[in-house]
């Protein structure tokens, strides 16, 4: 395998304009409040994730707010909280996110029964993640419209302040949308790997764990990785594509990274660090990188593998759209931010 990939001019000229910097900005509208009462109950139990769970008998509290200050005071460890809420008929799926504001320290967030994202790290490996905001998707095909929904909320308090404890907590619409092709988000395969040959096509990764895409991966499970490892991601993608252009964006990465598709580099931002050189960071810069047609395999199984270089603290894929996107849509998307 050809460690760098020659583009022709054209596509030369294409990835140098996509590489420049975009900010990724929230615009956020709320579409329905869940601040106030919430159901609670302490201990740990899997089965207060399921919809149809009877807690009729769990107390109330305040969200947002600790749970110390309200009815446990000086309790660490497990509690879960309930939400039930009703969904419009008429509202309009897109685009929605839930936000629980900062979560004291850990959380395991369901919709409905299913799992949709989670900061920290649980005991015995046990990493606070108190500072993190919490923003998790909502799938449309997750949701009951018309009907009762429940959010779930596992959290474990290792010590001090305990629960969903500040910030705004409710169900919003981001109105600063890219529209993408194929929406990135969420679990990718990944592993500290200091190798290239995760990023050949048919290497096995069967074995690797997945991680939450974006996010700092000291927050969602690795807090004394630095160095060097490896995302992947494995797509499909239709043959119209081969005649969309496309670009691939992976938000904000801490510090390097090196981006193939299909096997081949497409793009990287920075050299990774050898011997004692210490390079300037490249981790507020927007990764998007134009992907050459001729790598497309139409209806078929596309690998995108992502080395990262992190040099120390935060590392990872972190922050930003993760995605493809026509390159007129993130043409149109750029200029938009850029004048606004």
């Amino acid at each position: 395998m050809s460690k760098v990939f020659i583009q022709q001019f054209t596509f030369a000229t294409i990835l140098c304009l996509l590489t420049q910097p975009v900010k990724a900005g929230w615009d956020l509208q709320r579409q329905i409040d869940l601040r106030g009462q919430w159901l609670i109950e302490i201990g740990d139990n899997a089965d207060f994730a399921q919809l149809e769970y009877d807690d009729s008998k769990w107390e109330t509290i305040t969200v947002p707010g600790s749970w110390e200050n309200e009815r446990f005071p000086g309790y660490n460890g497990y509690a879960w909280y309930r939400k039930h809420f009703l969904f419009p008929e008429k509202m309009n799926t897109s685009h929605l996110y839930l936000k629980l504001g900062k979560i004291d320290d850990v959380d395991e967030v369901y919709l409905n029964g299913h799992r949709i994202g989670g900061m920290g790290k649980l005991p015995p490996d046990y990493k606070t993640a108190w500072d993190e905001k919490r923003r998790y998707k909502l799938d449309a095909d997750l949701l009951r419209i018309g009907k009762e929904n429940v959010i779930a909320v596992r959290v474990y308090d290792g010590g001090g302040a305990g629960g969903i404890v500040r910030n705004d907590v409710g169900v919003y619409t981001r109105l600063d949308i890219l529209e993408l092709t194929l929406d990135l988000s969420g679990k990718w395969k990944f592993a500290a790997d200091t190798t290239l040959d995760c990023v050949q096509p048919d290497f096995d990764d069967s074995h690797w764990n997945e991680i939450a895409v974006p996010s700092v991966w000291e927050k969602a499970g690795y807090p004394d990785l630095d160095g060097i490892a490896c995302y992947r991601k494995t797509i499909q993608l239709p043959l119209s594509a081969v005649n969309d252009k496309l670009v691939l964006l992976l938000g904000k990465i801490n510090d390097f990274d090196e981006v193939y598709f299909n096997g081949m580099l497409i793009g990287q931002k920075g050299e990774f660090p050898i011997g004692g050189r210490t390079p300037e960071s490249h981790k507020l810069d927007e990764r998007n990188y134009f992907i050459p047609p001729h790598l497309i395999q139409p209806d078929t199984d596309n690998v995108i593998a992502v080395r990262v270089y992190d040099m120390g603290k935060h590392g990872g894929i972190y922050e930003g759209y993760v995605g493809i996107a026509t390159r007129d849509a993130f043409m149109r998307y750029d200029k938009r931010r850029k004048n606004d």
